[in-house]
């Protein structure tokens, strides 16, 4: 079956990992963010040690690594019961990271709606990304070089992942703006959407 599916999608230090983590909260919602799949791979394993070369030069990993990893994850939260595709929604963030990746997974997830989570200000970007670096002790963001490269391999890789969904799907996101204020417009759209998806019933 094809997984009921809204997408956060943006640069590094765009948000996207704030959003998800509060919609992921929510009931009827499960949050997959593909960093934190990566992160939390042993360093001692194949899968670890493969991730750990890439992630340590700001480069994407495998596209075939990278769906087969998620479909793992996915394939170990449906039998743990911690999401369940006739009733949840997915809620992802990371993935698909490219234009190959997204034309893998067409037949896996079925994108309702695509958030474009986009800061202007690309200091700010940099700035959150170091910020969370010293609160969550996530080396691969602290270094100068890594957020660079991280940021152009997302304008040179990434970004064209939006072109491959229709336009009406897409929903560009100020994240310049405050995390309450960027939720708010987020669930507005996404009560729209489901009022749109649901069938009209006769009350009489």
């Amino acid at each position: 079956m094809r997984y009921k599916t809204f997408l956060l999608f943006g640069a590094p230090g765009s948000g996207k990992g704030t959003q998800g983590a509060i919609l992921g909260s929510i009931p009827g919602f499960t949050h997959v963010a593909c960093g934190d799949i990566f992160r939390n791979l042993s360093v001692g394993s194949t899968l670890g040690r493969t991730f750990l070369d890439y992630s340590s030069r700001g480069a994407l990993v495998p596209d075939s690594f990278t769906v087969e990893l998620w479909n793992d994850h996915i394939s170990k939260l449906i039998s743990s019961g911690n999401f369940d595709p006739d009733v949840d929604v997915l809620i992802l963030d990371g993935i698909p990271r490219n234009v190959a990746q997204a034309r893998l997974m067409d037949d896996q997830i079925d994108v309702q709606r695509v958030y474009y989570l986009d800061c202007e200000d690309r200091e700010k970007m940099v700035m959150r990304l170091k910020r969370r670096a010293l609160h969550e002790n996530r080396l691969d963001d602290a270094s100068d070089s890594v957020i660079q490269t991280r940021l152009y391999v997302y304008e040179a890789e990434t970004a064209p992942v939006l072109s491959h969904y229709p336009k009406s799907m897409v929903r560009r996101i100020d994240t310049s703006r405050s995390p309450v204020e960027v939720l708010s417009q987020i669930l507005t759209d996404m009560q729209r959407n489901e009022e749109i998806l649901e069938p009209n019933i006769d009350l009489s």
